[in-house]
């Protein structure tokens, strides 16, 4: 492995394996063709069920998976994608839903057409947006990096290395209050601390998964900590923390798979900004530039199909 391998892997997919998601003739997302057949027939036949058959027209031709949902407006269409998620469930066509809603949307989350549930974003291939947090210390023997260990329970990577303080963002949050839940969720981390953070960029991806394609946004933040500081797993989604030397996470990130995958783009992020990763590497170029590969291109454009 090494650290221009690691942003490969985040962006490896086959445009030419994905039809355009279209909804009212703007492209949103990217389904692969045997979801999109099944989506189609499953609405031709009436087995969605009442609710979401009154809302969800799905149609599937040469250009697309195309939803003329019978309702407009924001609201009326998230309520609608809703009762198709769940319909999907039922049908055993997506296998559960996670709680909290995405928006979905061509580019901006500000520029949301409606939400959908973020366990069946990848399904549709639309955007998905995170917050990660570099927790780090600087000792009188250098700098150490914060890396916390993924429970074992955990549905995607369990025990898998994680940033620090990782999440999705959903809708109705806003960053700063959503970055403060996941801190102390994940790190018991008060409030007071985790407002020290610092926004330091994003990193983009997109990536073929087993779900589907995760065309992903990650908002960056950096956060130096007292060496007094512990975080604490305050739920059951991180086993255990570890403070290294960042050597040691360069090395874990350059030579292993230790870490879960995305997360491996924002440790390099981090870095290239600090130094760490500097312009007599051989790779830096195409290390710097593949950390934030254009989204619109490939996989999203607001051009009217």
């Amino acid at each position: 492995m090494s650290f221009l391998a690691q942003i490969q892997a985040n962006n490896r997919w086959d445009p030419a394996a994905f039809l355009p998601f279209v909804v009212d003739g703007e492209r949103l997302g990217s389904v692969r063709p045997a979801f999109a057949a099944a989506l189609a027939e499953l609405a031709e036949s009436g087995q969605l069920g009442a609710l979401a058959q009154q809302r969800a027209d799905f149609t599937l031709d040469a250009t697309g998976l195309h939803w003329r949902p019978a309702v407009t407006g924001f609201g009326p269409r998230s309520e609608a994608m809703q009762a198709v998620c769940q319909a999907l469930v039922r049908c055993g066509l997506i296998s559960h839903l996670h709680g909290e809603r995405y928006p979905v949307t061509p580019g901006r989350r500000e520029d949301a057409r409606f939400l959908i549930d973020r366990a069946c974003a990848p399904y549709f291939g639309v955007r998905a947006f995170g917050q990660h947090l570099n927790g780090f210390v600087r000792r009188a023997d250098g700098l150490h990096l914060w890396i916390a260990r993924r429970s074992a329970s955990r549905r995607v990577y369990p025990n898998r290395l994680d940033n620090m303080v990782a999440g999705g963002l959903p809708w109705g949050v806003g960053l700063q209050e959503n970055l403060r839940k996941e801190c102390l969720e994940e790190a018991s981390m008060p409030a007071e601390i985790a407002d020290g953070a610092v926004p330091v960029g994003m990193v983009t991806y997109c990536r073929d998964s087993e779900r589907g394609l995760k065309p992903d946004v990650i908002y960056c933040y950096d956060l130096q900590l007292p060496e007094g500081f512990e975080p604490r797993c305050n739920d059951d989604e991180v086993a255990a923390f570890h403070l290294w030397p960042v050597q040691r996470v360069m090395e874990l990130v350059a030579e292993t798979d230790d870490f879960k995958l995305n997360c491996n783009l924002v440790v390099i992020d981090f870095l290239v900004r600090h130094g760490l990763i500097g312009p007599e590497h051989p790779e830096y170029l195409a290390i710097v530039q593949g950390l934030r590969p254009s989204l619109a291109p490939a996989s999203f454009n607001t051009r009217k199909v």
